[in-house]
């Protein structure tokens, strides 16, 4: 059986491997009994974070999450193998590390010693990654993780954030990690970190690269020629519907302003603009921006040129094959497309730019509230509070 389609019944899990992306079983009686990580790895049956030793001797620890909270959005990017975990510190009235559970000292910990000497990584524990499916208390694995990446500078690898609710400020912890390229753990490995030996001959070189050397090997999975449904470019529940409706309604009257925002929102997803400047409405009604993209750092980076076009459409309202084709038709060569839209891309323009393979990045509706919650903006009327922040004083140029 594949392990994408592999489902473990909860009386198999003492005994069985850890499959990535398969799925373990809780069991159905009802009640904290059902919990699977007791009978999976010995670990205690609550919290986003579980563990076996202590803080200051850590064997092993099991991260969980819904990858659901809209205020907090683990994520894991499996082209890269980068997964962001967000720390227990998730309301105001209390330090960042005096939770329940020592999740944040946890990870302060754990962060500390993994970017000190080699020796030092030996103490780092494994960590596995589940998260829940919303079926019972069933999770899926996400697979073996080291804290950092390759990929990202020390000091981004774990950041104290600020976050507000209810008026009052408070901080909690951004984590990325690496998932090693570890498709199977084995149970005789599994029971040897239950033991407290995970440095055995049975751990997986993947893990024992990263501990010796400080080596990573992510598990990446390429991307195949696809193109996004309707379905997944719209927002799927109600305050997310009720996000993009706000800005919706914000521009309807004046949706050539709508452009700047949308330069804004492509800052958020493309940190690293460098320059980013609107033009003037089109005859056709269009508005274009043409920004640089710096790539690089210091005085060996270099600027690529960008062309970004803004649609503040309605939900029922798609941006077609004419309006993608105006965005093609300006792009120059070595220059890429930016698309923002709060609506979709229908899918016939959506299957021609996959399939031609024209450099656009599609920022729909639902991309947007992804970007919005990850910079702070979680609910509808904090999205009101930027939008009339930021955009409330701009007037159409005719």
């Amino acid at each position: 059986m594949e392990a994408e389609g592999r489902v473990v019944p909860f009386n198999d899990l003492a005994t069985t491997d850890l499959h990535v992306d398969a799925v373990y079983e809780g069991g159905r009686v009802g009640n904290a009994g059902d919990d699977p990580f007791p009978h999976l790895l010995k670990v205690s049956n609550m919290g986003g974070f579980r563990y076996r030793g202590t803080l200051a001797a850590l064997e092993m620890v099991v991260l969980t999450s819904t990858l659901s909270d809209p205020d907090w959005p683990d994520e894991l990017d499996r082209e890269t193998g980068v997964f962001t975990y967000y720390g227990d510190n998730k309301r105001p009235g209390r330090d960042l590390h005096a939770t329940p559970r020592n999740g944040n000292e946890l990870l302060r910990r754990v962060f500390a010693v993994a970017h000190s000497a080699d020796a030092d990584r030996r103490s780092v524990p494994p960590i596995l990654v589940f998260a829940n499916t919303g079926e019972w208390r069933d999770v899926r694995f996400l697979g073996l993780a080291v804290p950092g990446t390759s990929e990202q500078q020390v000091a981004e690898d774990l950041v104290a954030i600020w976050r507000t609710a209810g008026g009052m400020r408070f901080q909690n912890y951004r984590a990325r990690f690496t998932i090693l390229d570890v498709p199977v753990l084995q149970r005789a490995w599994i029971d040897e970190m239950i033991a407290g030996r995970p440095l055995g001959p049975l751990a997986p070189d993947a893990w024992t690269g990263w501990i010796e050397r400080g080596r990573y090997r992510p598990l990446k999975s390429t991307r195949s020629i696809e193109y996004r449904t309707r379905t997944e470019q719209l927002p799927s529940n109600g305050d997310e519907i009720a996000i993009v409706d706000a800005m919706h309604q914000f521009f309807a009257r004046r949706p050539h302003d709508f452009e700047k925002c949308a330069a804004a929102i492509a800052r958020m997803m493309l940190p690293d603009i460098a320059e980013l400047d609107l033009t003037r409405p089109s005859r056709d009604g269009g508005r274009d921006a043409f920004g640089k993209l710096r790539l690089g750092r210091g005085s060996g980076s270099i600027l690529v040129d960008f062309a970004l076009e803004a649609k503040c459409y309605g939900p029922e309202n798609s941006v077609g094959v004419r309006e993608m084709s105006r965005l093609i038709s300006r792009l120059r060569h070595r220059q890429f497309g930016v698309l923002v839209t709060t609506s979709y891309v229908d899918r016939q323009a959506y299957q021609e730019i996959k399939e031609d393979q024209h450099p656009i990045i599609v920022i729909a509706a639902a991309d947007i509230v992804g970007l919005l919650r990850a910079n702070g903006h979680t609910g509808v009327k904090a999205v009101r509070r930027w939008l009339e922040r930021e955009f409330s004083s701009l007037t159409s140029e005719a």
